[in-house]
């Protein structure tokens, strides 16, 4: 079996956004290997967070960001399941940390599927010829990055964090799972900013 080092372990950590005893075992199953150890947390992360996504967030709490001296002001509401976590630490620091990316980031939605499908049709639309004179067998997967790209500015869980850039606010709210042992639900945001109008 491979030495895992410590610089491994953060290796990992800061690709998946999972814990680090997680990493660690992870990379001891996977003989070292970073890409078998990121597919191993993924599948173990995606059957985990199914499991717990079934759960009734009937708790949880709002919270507010102010910035800019008064100018952006923001709410969040955030679910959980029991009111010992919603009162715990972690899982405030974490809302706070999810009004303040929205203070900064101005996303529209929550998440992809907030996202009407007849803007989704027409950013495709436009993707689509921006890229007319490429060859045809690639315009597909070329449109499909550039939405991509799209839902990671628009869509709050697909954002780079603010604070760390190589997770996204998805994998914070999976650590934070795997952490409290118990779901957790990015429900809603409002963004006010002095001076702009409603559309």
């Amino acid at each position: 079996m491979a030495e895992i080092t410590a610089a491994q372990v953060k290796e990992l950590r800061q690709k998946s956004g999972a814990g680090m005893m997680e990493c660690k075992e992870a990379l001891g199953e996977c003989d070292g290997d970073l890409e078998e150890a990121m597919l191993a947390l993924r599948k173990k992360g995606a059957v985990a967070a199914r499991k717990k996504s079934a759960r009734v967030t009937k708790e949880g709490m709002v919270d507010s960001y102010i910035h800019a001296g008064g100018k952006i002001g923001v709410l969040v509401e955030v679910g959980v399941e029991t009111d010992f976590v919603s009162r715990g630490d972690d899982f405030r620091t974490f809302c706070h940390e999810l009004a303040m990316q929205v203070a900064a980031t101005a996303p529209q939605w929550v998440t992809r599927d907030q996202v009407p499908e007849e803007l989704v049709e027409q950013e495709k639309a436009v993707f689509a010829e921006q890229v007319k004179d490429k060859p045809e067998k690639v315009v597909d997967k070329i449109v499909a990055g550039k939405l991509d790209k799209f839902f990671q500015e628009h869509c709050l869980m697909e954002q780079p964090w603010v604070r760390d850039g190589s997770m996204t606010i998805e994998q914070l709210r999976t650590e934070l799972v795997g952490k409290v042992r118990e779901n957790i639900e990015v429900r809603r945001f409002v963004r006010f900013q002095l001076g702009e109008s409603e559309d």
